[in-house]
């Protein structure tokens, strides 16, 4: 994945205690819905098919990547969170998150497949992510974002640039040009 065409975003800190509240998340999509309509959520990679999860990467745009390199990524991510459609056994939606355990946390790879999108699964996806980093005491909270998909993820609670901040990829192609 190249990250010169994302943007970091960040969830704002509370100010006056330096805490996200975990009351400022609230799932939309309770589980008995979601249920009742065929999904599932998993919070384990156990019996996530790889090659599947891929091919939601690729119908997102995202490059297919080599399973063996998912599975390695996987084994460093806590925490995992994924849906699969009762119907076809599949993964339907996917996001992850990496970081140190304490302090800060990365979310990636968070896709809905383009047949699901529109009904609410992106936006439980990240709801339930966010919730379990806060309950994990994280506070500090980004992820890397498409500009094109900006506009979903504010509503949850994220923002470009907070306090002036700006995030910054490293790039092997201007390495030896400064």
């Amino acid at each position: 994945m190249l990250l010169h065409n994302h943007i970091p975003i960040t969830i704002p800190l509370n100010k006056r205690n330096h805490r996200r509240s975990a009351a400022v998340v609230s799932t939309t999509a309770s589980y008995e819905s979601l249920t009742s309509r065929g999904f599932t959520f998993h919070r384990t990679t156990e019996n996530l098919n790889l090659d599947h999860l891929n091919s939601v990467f690729a119908a997102v745009g995202f490059p297919r990547r080599d399973p063996e390199k998912i599975r390695v990524a996987l084994e460093h991510t806590d925490p995992v969170l994924w849906v699969e459609y009762e119907k076809t056994k599949r993964p339907v939606a996917f996001a992850r998150a990496t970081g140190d355990g304490v302090f800060n946390a990365i979310i990636w790879d968070v896709v809905v497949d383009p047949n699901f999108q529109g009904i609410g699964l992106g936006k439980a996806v990240m709801e339930r992510m966010v919730t379990e980093l806060l309950e994990k005491g994280i506070t500090n909270i980004a992820l890397y974002a498409e500009p094109r998909v900006l506009g979903f993820y504010r509503p949850l609670g994220f923002v470009a640039d907070p306090d002036g901040i700006r995030g910054m990829v490293y790039s092997r192609k201007h390495k030896n040009k400064y």
